[in-house]
């Protein structure tokens, strides 16, 4: 059994909250209309909200881990009963296709099975000595932190949310859950689903609201903060809790990175490359941001890359034949022409694409942008949409220092027949995932983390597991 060790008193704030708004209005990005409004927090609630999570946090704590398991499993199925209702409000809210967003909740499934699995062997207590002759034992546990906040993404919101609120809720912490604003109604079917299956309301408690809310949330004295989002977000956040002492985990941004190399089979690796960049919109920090290919297979790779982009379907998210969509966030459009116009006045190609729709029409093509370089705004800022700058090398050690110029440390990749070449290459490169011959791909198996200016902290593995958690020795000697 594990109990939370926090005694010190955690007295609740209410915070000012500049925006007082008492709703939040849930838009169709792909048709501009209103689809709910919903009752939004403000500094009384979220102080009420923090005070209830304190007070249900040792008792939590102390419901013994096969219980806690339990009502994940249950959780889960839940889920599975209810996937079709889960996806069309992910689809209507944040505009997903609606097979991607189906494909979202099938691919949770994986993710709870390797926590309902390994979650007792991460935060098994442990003797590290045992010196029988002195008396002496040494033992190691793993502590809840207490409560912590989860300001979470849009993109992926089950994926996202699930990497921390399940862990944490398993390790015997409460948690304070702000959704995304722009996936609100997703975020209150999650906490739904995990009270349904037994979840205390106390343990998990969402909140409503845009980013006014999220940082009265973590102005809160609170044990831990998880955010996922932009680099100038997280930053943010990062000083807005400095001094604190308490854990802080942010998942940011990418500038993900790929290297073609002269040896693959081309058709395969620019079919699997155009997915990896504008899949789910391009939106999502691990999709490729940057493409380099050998110069001597450059042209070829290129017309079989703008082929492959040229057959996705655009339309009506709701549509199972719908690849591209609209964005989630309608202002990231003025961001991707920008780099469109800045890329194309520096000598850019525009091989597809790159044009806002006249109509009323929401979507932002998919975009080629060819003989791009690192003075582009397209090849330097997070695009988070479906565009890219494809740029050929001459060799392997010119990718590496390309892959390298950058702020953005998240995933990178290699394409090549050779697996000895390209991890050597990958071993060179600054990256928190690295990719053989795919993209755009986590594993609950493996942890996800960042360098720079794409985070710090880890999720998924046992490593991530254990992030929800504070080590505490134990020095045991026999009277």
């Amino acid at each position: 059994m594990i109990r939370s060790t926090v005694n010190r008193p955690h007295r609740a704030v209410q915070p000012r909250v500049n925006s007082p708004m008492t709703t939040l209005d849930v838009i169709n990005p792909a048709t501009g209309k209103r689809i709910a409004s919903l009752p939004a927090d403000n500094g009384q609630s979220i102080a009420a909200k923090y005070a209830a999570a304190r007070a249900a946090q040792p008792s939590w704590a102390g419901t013994p881990l096969r219980q806690r398991l339990a009502v994940i499993a249950k959780f889960r199925e839940r889920v599975i009963a209810r996937t079709e209702e889960l996806a069309q409000t992910l689809t209507a809210e944040t505009a997903k296709p609606i097979t991607q967003a189906r494909n979202e909740l099938r691919g949770l499934l994986p993710r709870l099975d390797f926590f309902l699995r390994e979650t007792a062997a991460a935060l098994r207590p442990r003797t590290v000595l045992r010196d029988r002759a002195g008396g002496m034992n040494e033992r190691l546990t793993w502590e809840p932190l207490g409560v912590v906040a989860n300001i979470s993404a849009w993109n992926y919101p089950y994926f996202v949310s699930c990497n921390v609120v399940i862990p944490a809720l398993l390790a015997g912490n409460t948690v304070l859950y702000k959704p995304s604003e722009y996936a609100t109604r997703t975020g209150l079917l999650l906490a739904e689903l995990l009270h349904d299956s037994g979840a205390p309301t106390h343990a998990m408690i969402p909140l409503v609201g845009g980013g006014e809310v999220g940082a009265a949330v973590i102005a809160q004295p609170v044990d831990g903060v998880y955010f996922t989002g932009s680099y100038a977000t997280g930053r943010k956040i990062a000083r807005a809790v400095a001094g604190r002492m308490i854990k802080v985990q942010l998942e940011l941004g990418g500038k993900d990175p790929v290297y073609v190399c002269d040896d693959v089979d081309i058709a395969k690796a620019a079919a699997s490359t155009a997915d990896g960049a504008f899949y789910n919109n391009g939106q999502s920090c691990c999709s490729i941001e940057r493409l380099y290919v050998h110069e001597r297979i450059f042209a070829e790779f290129v017309q079989a890359f703008v082929a492959t982009v040229r057959s996705f379907k655009i339309g009506d998210p709701r549509r199972e034949e719908t690849y591209i969509s609209a964005l989630t966030r309608p202002a990231q459009r003025d961001v991707l022409t920008a780099q469109v116009s800045d890329a194309v006045a520096k000598g850019a190609k525009l091989l597809l694409g790159g044009k806002r729709p006249r109509t009323k029409d929401r979507v932002f093509p998919p975009t080629v942008l060819a003989n791009v370089d690192h003075r582009m705004a397209v090849m330097r800022e997070e695009s988070f949409g479906p565009i890219i700058g494809i740029m050929p090398v001459r060799d392997d050690d010119e990718a590496v220092a390309l892959m390298n110029d950058s702020e953005y440390g998240l995933t990178a990749g290699v394409y090549s027949r050779d697996e000895r070449r390209a991890r050597s290459i990958l071993a060179r490169v600054r990256s928190g995932s690295a990719y053989w011959n795919c993209c755009d791909r986590v594993s609950p198996r493996l942890p996800w983390s960042g360098i720079a200016h794409s985070g710090m902290g880890v999720t998924l593995s046992r490593e991530g597991i254990r992030s929800f958690t504070r080590p505490r020795g134990w020095h045991l000697r026999a009277p």
